[in-house]
């Protein structure tokens, strides 16, 4: 039976024989799928679709005389075809809120990034989905309120972010984006406040619930996209080892774990995986995704005393990106090194066995807390978007773990 440390269990128990803190969780998979539109109908700034009628058909021709095998006369040319309406440009956003794929923001319309924290430990993950209470679909709706979207006959914003994270999962300091019209914007504008940007932080902090915070709203650079413009992502992962160290005002963002961890054992552990490597053996698989990451930074440490983390073992991990439960994946064979089951070249060998292994649990969700996301100089935000989107092939690792 779980004891009553266990501060948060969003799945079910490990194998018996794994701590009862490693837990293994299925959040639901997030989805991105696009919004298409018909060819040869369009949308204005309002979302409104308008499609060209065709024109008329020309007049028929007369008929020739009458008389012996006398021939018809030639039919009169039929009118030109009606001009069919154009599509929107290939990569171009729709303005305030689609699920059509992020790119530029669409002719006309701003482009808002917003900085927020939220504790994730009573949402089920960052992404949408019906009947479910998630970051994405609290930000949105509490955004349609103070845009006045329905009012102004647009459609509810969409909100595009650097990174999805998981049920239970928290965030610090995440990044998002949404394309607003000019005069949506405007509109929200209020007397007391300097800009419009202003005036949405304000108002979204009397919307939205306590545990989601957007701290700031400014008007996005060119070429900027929060989930492909990023370069790196950091994440931190906190767990206490210490029973007479448990503070149950943290119990929802530290693991509670019974045994005693060797963190420099951990650290090198997590030494050997840096690099840009194949991460298949610690990632959930997704049809048609490429599984190619590279670990700029894994190491471990204990927090010193008067430290935030003090007492704390502390995971610090830093990739371009990660796949899914990848981060978890990651924390989790360290634990097993640092408890002492496994070896410190096991993570390696797991690595570069390319395939899951049943020794290597996927820790807890409430643990790990998305600290930082890192972006170019504004003048290099549209290339790295584009260098980003660029699929990740077989030959492009490194030739060995750790090498980097």
């Amino acid at each position: 039976m779980i004891g009553p440390c266990l501060a948060r269990v969003r799945g079910p128990v490990a194998d018996a024989a794994l701590p009862w803190s490693l837990v293994t969780v299925p959040p639901a998979e997030p989805t991105d799928a696009p919004l298409t539109e018909p060819t040869g109908a369009r949308s204005d700034l309002r979302g409104t679709p308008t499609t060209a009628a065709p024109s008329p058909a020309g007049p028929a021709g007369s008929a020739g005389p009458a008389g012996p095998a006398g021939p018809a006369g030639p039919a009169g040319p039929a009118g030109p075809a009606g001009k069919a309406g154009q599509a929107r440009p290939e990569g171009q956003a729709r303005p305030a809120g689609t699920t059509e794929p992020s790119g530029d923001a669409a002719a006309g319309a701003t482009r808002l990034r917003l900085d927020l924290a939220y504790d994730g430990t009573a949402f089920s993950g960052w992404a949408r989905q019906p009947a479910l209470r998630t970051v994405q679909g609290v930000l949105e709706d509490a955004l349609a309120v103070v845009l006045r979207t329905a009012a102004h006959g647009v459609p509810a914003p969409h909100v595009t972010v650097a990174g999805r994270t998981d049920a239970g999962v928290h965030a610090r300091g995440q990044v998002a984006h949404v394309d607003v019209a000019p005069e949506v914007l405007e509109a929200a504008r209020a007397r007391s406040a300097p800009t419009a940007e202003a005036a949405l932080v304000s108002r979204l902090a009397g919307v939205l619930p306590a545990d989601v915070v957007v701290h700031r709203v400014t008007r996005a650079p060119e070429g900027f996209d929060a989930r492909f413009s990023a370069l790196r992502r950091r994440y931190a992962y906190r767990i206490c080892d210490d029973s007479a160290a448990r503070d149950p005002l943290s119990r929802a963002h530290v693991l509670w774990h019974r045994r005693p961890l060797d963190v420099e054992a951990m650290d090198a552990a997590a030494g050997s995986l840096l690099g840009r490597h194949d991460f298949a053996a610690y990632c959930k698989p997704r049809e048609g995704a490429t599984t190619i990451r590279t670990l700029e930074r894994f190491s471990w440490s204990r927090g010193a005393a008067g430290a935030a983390d003090a007492g704390l073992v502390v995971a610090t991990v830093q990739a371009d990106a990660f796949c899914h439960s990848m981060v978890r994946a990651l924390v989790g064979a360290c634990v097993a090194v640092g408890e002492g089951r496994r070896p410190v070249g096991w993570a390696a060998d797991l690595l570069a066995g390319r395939r899951r292994d049943a020794g290597a649990a996927v820790v807890a969700a409430h643990g790990l807390t998305l600290e930082e996301v890192g972006y170019p100089a504004d003048d290099a935000l549209a290339a790295r978007a584009v260098q980003t989107r660029a699929r990740r092939e077989a030959h492009d690792v490194d030739a060995t773990p750790g090498c980097c």
